[in-house]
């Protein structure tokens, strides 16, 4: 019986230890409030950087890049690089540029269009779709 309590004792004080041993090493969770404007921004940033990678990872932007000398590589790995600030004003500067703008608005003005002359067609005012069937009145 004497030897089971020693057994015991030294179990319990091997336990002990690890246990002290095991919740000194491991860091103690702490929770605060995140800044939502913070998270957005960072989303933001990470949206944007994607979004010049995208345009580097066109072919005809590498060949471009080529034809002036820099490594389509180098220009990735220095855009992963980019400050906030740095990313901010390069996305200032495309938005600014007018390649590539206004595609959007030249189809969503071509869908406008459509539609007024297909409602327009299908209420008899026009006859500009073949497809349209009119209704006898």
């Amino acid at each position: 019986m004497m030897q089971q309590r020693t057994g015991f004792r030294a179990l319990s004080a091997f336990w002990a230890a690890l246990f002290l041993a095991v919740s000194v090493w491991i860091p103690v969770a702490q929770a605060n409030m995140i800044d939502t404007h913070a998270v957005a921004g960072e989303a933001e940033l990470e949206q944007t950087r994607d979004e010049v990678l995208d345009l580097l990872a066109e072919d005809e932007v590498r060949e471009q890049l080529v034809a002036w000398g820099v490594d389509p590589d180098q220009a990735e790995s220095r855009v992963n690089a980019l400050t906030a600030a740095e990313l901010e004003m390069l996305n200032e500067r495309m938005a600014d540029e007018p390649a590539g703008a206004g595609v959007g608005s030249v189809v969503s003005a071509a869908l406008i269009v459509f539609l007024v002359l297909l409602i327009t067609d299908i209420l008899g005012f026009t006859n500009v779709f073949p497809f349209v069937q009119k209704t006898a009145q």
